[in-house]
């Protein structure tokens, strides 16, 4: 157990408010001891992050401590002599990568300079040097090279591991993880899990996981405090809560943790003959980006290369694979947002590129694009009710309609009447994405996009959504096509899946057939991350993906996922492989799984 080591961070009685006296955690007792890893587990809104501040000692008004204490090596960390004497031994990685570093400096250059701000004896030559040894431990691939580099060039699984060092450049002897790997796919978040244990081992800091994750902290936790409304409500081994929960809301977060191999049978395909509604055939996209190495070069990134799929009527189609595959990119050309560069897409047997602006215009009533982030897809200055109406509008649909399919929808989704002439601003991220949904449902789509719609909800939201996307399906008839990194949330829902890799397909299958019979490596490589309470098939660290993937602008000869792949073959880095029926219906990319020839 945690407490039978001296402690290095001890919080006792702690109590915040509001400015109206409303609490915002309650008599919170925890103990973080040296080289010790305390997980904290709760649903959004728990009070994860606002603990998390306090053990950096950057609570500020509004908020306020009303009672206890909080310190650190014995210190206390309300005193500001104490902080600016101790800040420099706590580390603090933050959920958004993306906005911990100035955009306008390289990313080496502005770690170096904080250690420059906390070591004035060291200089610039050391302090790179420094840098670029962390950057290589965390495995960021040329860390020398990327030293120099933007956080633009970076991607996200490569800005995490630059947040984590630019956290230990000072050695501390406590980090803070606050929710880091709910943003990441699920090779990058099993590669941050494994990372965090390594540091662990080879530094000796104390770390506090803070998640909405069962089966991540099980995994990296040496004791577990469940966080509800404030307070902890229960506390204990990993394992033990993962399999025995007392209290409801740890109960609800196990129960909300999907069962990959030992949960109920996937969905099954509907064997009926049924049309497709969107077919899609061998379409390209490629972006011309500026070459640094040339003033005035330029470079082909090959976003989208040759993919080939059909969607049916009522069917759940998961479209999955790593930040950068291309997920993202297909979901923009499939609602014609932007156009592809050759390839054909069908819309209820239309080519979509050979209608008419006003007939592409009447055709976008059917089918409507969710996307990933809640909070910059509404906007803040109108009312819900008017965001909802918007669509309507623009098609012209008059005013007492509107206002009954604006309220229909809402009461659809489960929002209030109240919110109609509410602001975006203090609903929750899962309230938001359904004011999203219903400003699609207003327009009665026959197919929903999904790209990434729920990845920034934590499971229990997820699973609300999940329940309201089956009961809007079977009273609407809906289509939905999930683009998701969540293979667990993908295998819950989908009757066929998708597997992309840099752009292209490696492999179609039903959602069995994918997730008990993968015909390709890299499939293996995902389901072996996926964070889960389940016994799995096979050892994980036989498959589990290291580093990032080659450039889509300088792709290898042969296939793509050669480099990082445990069985490629000869033949694997000079022949491209392509789709080929290994069962009815199950479609495989891999020269290891083919028949000889």
């Amino acid at each position: 157990m945690l407490h039978e080591t001296a402690p290095l961070l001890r919080l006792e009685g702690l109590s915040i408010s509001r400015p109206d006296g409303s609490a915002v955690l309650d008599g919170i007792d925890l103990t973080v001891p040296a080289d010790g890893v305390l997980g904290i587990l709760g649903e959004s809104g728990a009070g994860k992050t606002t603990l998390a501040k306090v053990m950096v000692g950057w609570v500020s008004d509004p908020l306020r401590i009303t009672g206890g204490s909080v310190r650190f090596r014995g210190e206390d960390l309300r005193s500001s002599d104490v902080q600016r004497k101790v800040r420099p031994r706590i580390g603090f990685i933050g959920a958004d990568p993306g906005n911990a570093f100035d955009p306008t400096l390289p990313v080496g250059v502005q770690i170096a300079e904080k250690l420059l701000a906390v070591a004035p004896g060291t200089d610039m030559a050391e302090a790179k040097k420094r840098v670029i040894a962390l950057l290589d431990a965390v495995r960021i691939p040329s860390a020398a090279r990327r030293f120099a580099e933007f956080p633009g060039q970076y991607s996200g699984g490569m800005l995490q591991r630059a947040v984590i060092v630019d956290a230990l450049i000072n050695e501390p002897d406590l980090l803070i993880c606050d929710n880091i790997i709910q943003p990441l796919d699920v090779t990058v978040a099993a590669q941050i899990v494994r990372l965090l244990k390594e540091l662990r081992a080879r530094t000796n800091a104390g770390i506090v996981f803070i998640t909405t994750s069962v089966p991540s902290v099980a995994e990296i936790a040496d004791e577990v405090a469940v966080l509800a409304a404030g307070r902890i409500v229960e506390r204990g081994l990993p394992m033990a809560i993962a399999r025995s929960p007392q209290h409801a809301v740890t109960q609800e977060l196990v129960a909300r943790t999907p069962r990959i191999w030992t949960g109920e049978p996937a969905p099954e395909p509907s064997t009926a003959e049924v049309t497709p509604i969107l077919q899609v055939s061998d379409i390209t996209k490629t972006y011309s980006v500026k070459d640094r190495s040339r003033f005035f070069g330029k470079q082909n990134v090959q976003a989208v290369r040759g993919v080939s799929f059909d969607v049916f009527q009522g069917d759940n189609f998961g479209l999955v694979g790593e930040s950068g595959c291309g997920k993202s990119t297909l979901s923009r050309l499939l609602s014609w947002v932007e156009e592809p560069d050759s390839g054909a897409i069908l819309f209820e047997g239309k080519n979509i590129a050979e209608m008419t602006g006003r007939e592409r215009f009447a055709m976008r009533r059917g089918f409507q694009l969710l996307l990933q982030d809640p909070y910059n897809c509404l906007p803040p200055h109108l009312p819900v009710g008017r965001t909802i109406s918007s669509s309507l509008t623009i098609h012209g649909v008059g005013r007492k309609e509107t206002a009954e399919r604006v309220r229909a929808a809402m009461a659809e989704v489960g929002l209030s009447p109240d919110d109609l002439h509410r602001l975006p601003i203090g609903m929750s991220a899962g309230q938001r994405q359904r004011v999203n949904i219903a400003r699609a449902l207003v327009l009665e789509p026959k197919l929903l996009i999904l790209d990434e719609t729920l990845s920034a909800l934590d499971p229990v939201e997820q699973g609300r959504l999940l329940n309201l996307f089956e009961r809007l399906q079977a009273k609407h008839g809906l289509t939905y096509l999930f683009i998701s990194h969540d293979l667990a949330m993908v295998r819950r829902v989908c009757t066929r899946i998708a597997v992309m890799y840099l752009g292209k397909m490696v492999e179609i299958a039903d959602t069995g057939g994918v997730f008990y019979d993968p015909g390709h490596p890299y499939t293996k490589a995902l389901l072996s991350a996926v964070p889960t309470l389940d016994e799995r098939p096979y050892r994980t660290e036989d498959v589990l993906l290291d580093g990032e993937p080659p450039s889509p602008i300088d792709l290898p000869p042969g296939c793509s996922f050669t480099a990082r792949c445990p069985e490629a073959m000869t033949t694997c880095r000079m022949k491209e492989p392509a789709l080929w029926s290994r069962q009815p219906g199950r479609l495989a990319a891999c020269h290891v799984t083919a028949p000889a020839p």
